[in-house]
């Protein structure tokens, strides 16, 4: 899978511009606060339809415009497909081969990628929001019904929430609606611990080998995920759904005092162990950084074992947040397999050939144009 071209209207700083792409690697260049990191998330929200820098969508569109468009020529296995996103005011549209797509649960997922971006070196030592957030995005590209289910847990949650803050600070009360919104978030929770954890043995399968590599052989990773419920993730979802009522009826008096749901999916975690130690508290820096990297490799490789092609591959100023051993490993792994766009002020440090064959570009002012080599 690779985009073989890009066109912005009124998106962040750019008012418009076009690029056409090496199927390899891309690099973006030029100075700060010039538009390299707003290019790079153009591919991003074309593909997921938002941003992983900010929630609010406004910040997308340039600030004296009605809307923003991005167009995008994906190249599939199966041919080219033409996508196109609109965001204002009244929302997004979302269009792919020219159609308009009735849900974006629908239209996520027909175009994949990947980021790796300085925060996500936070992955490891970053909050567990931070990590739910890797798993919903991630496992959302590969699996459609685990977007809608985790809309639906979203809105079940808010639901029984609601109730909770209504009749926080009472000792107990009877209500049959609280009843069945808890009964139904325990369905909905289920859902989507279940899915997590299908990832999350995917993800181990090819986290674990990398990891093993760039340690030069010196550390076994091992993803473990972390119930607030303390759920038997061994044992069968019937046994998890018995187990969350559990708990949940336990837990009646303090959500009420709090008044919050206290246990479930949008409280879990992943924890992240080396050598028997985890790393979030024990590691070292450059063992978090392992981490965060084999975690990102693992993905290129999980999403092309289920969608059946490779995703694009965006490093967004990450190249030089990794030590030259990193920096190789990472540029060997995507050689000629992954389509890649890189943003950096300068290539003089670059030297691995992958970067020096690229397709190079000059961002300035909100203006992208094509930069051969020998300038």
């Amino acid at each position: 899978m690779h985009i073989q071209s890009l066109a912005l209207s009124n998106y962040r700083n750019y008012e418009t511009a076009e690029a056409e792409f090496s199927k390899h690697v891309n690099v973006f260049l030029g100075e700060n606060a010039q538009g390299k990191t707003n290019m790079m998330e153009a591919i991003y929200v074309l593909a997921m339809a938002k941003s992983h820098r900010t929630s609010n969508d406004k910040e997308l569109i340039r600030w004296d415009a009605d809307y923003g468009k991005i167009k995008g020529d994906v190249h599939k296995k199966y041919g080219p497909v033409p996508f196109e996103l609109t965001i204002s005011s009244k929302g997004k549209k979302a269009k792919v081969n020219y159609l308009e797509q009735s849900r974006l649960s629908d239209y996520i997922g027909q175009m994949n990628v990947v980021m790796f971006a300085p925060e996500d070196l936070n992955l490891v030592k970053g909050s567990p929001q931070v990590r739910r957030r890797f798993l919903d995005m991630e496992i959302g590209q590969i699996s459609p019904v685990y977007l809608h289910d985790l809309l639906q847990f979203q809105k079940i949650l808010k639901q029984r929430n609601h109730i909770l803050k209504q009749n926080q600070g009472k000792p107990s009360f009877d209500d049959v609606t609280f009843s069945i919104y808890t009964e139904q978030y325990v369905e909905a929770a289920v859902k989507v611990i279940a899915k997590r954890m299908q990832f999350m043995k995917l993800l181990q399968t090819w986290a674990e080998p990398i990891h093993h590599g760039i340690s030069r052989g010196l550390e076994q990773l091992n993803i473990v995920y972390q119930s607030t419920a303390g759920l038997d993730l061994d044992a069968p979802t019937d046994v998890w759904k018995q187990q969350l009522i559990d708990k949940l009826e336990k837990s009646k008096r303090n959500e009420l005092h709090r008044g919050t749901t206290l246990y479930g999916p949008h409280r879990d975690d992943l924890q992240f162990i080396v050598n028997g130690y985890d790393i979030q508290t024990y590691g070292s820096q450059g063992q978090q950084r392992t981490t965060a990297l084999s975690l990102k490799l693992a993905e290129i490789e999980l999403i092309h074992q289920e969608v059946g092609e490779p995703p694009i591959l965006l490093l967004d100023d990450v190249l030089s947040e990794l030590d030259d051993f990193r920096q190789t490993h990472l540029l060997n792994t995507i050689q000629d397999k992954v389509q890649t766009f890189v943003t950096t002020t300068n290539i003089d440090g670059l030297t691995h050939e992958v970067v020096q064959q690229a397709k190079l570009f000059h961002v300035e002012h909100g203006s992208i144009k094509e930069k051969s080599h020998v300038e």
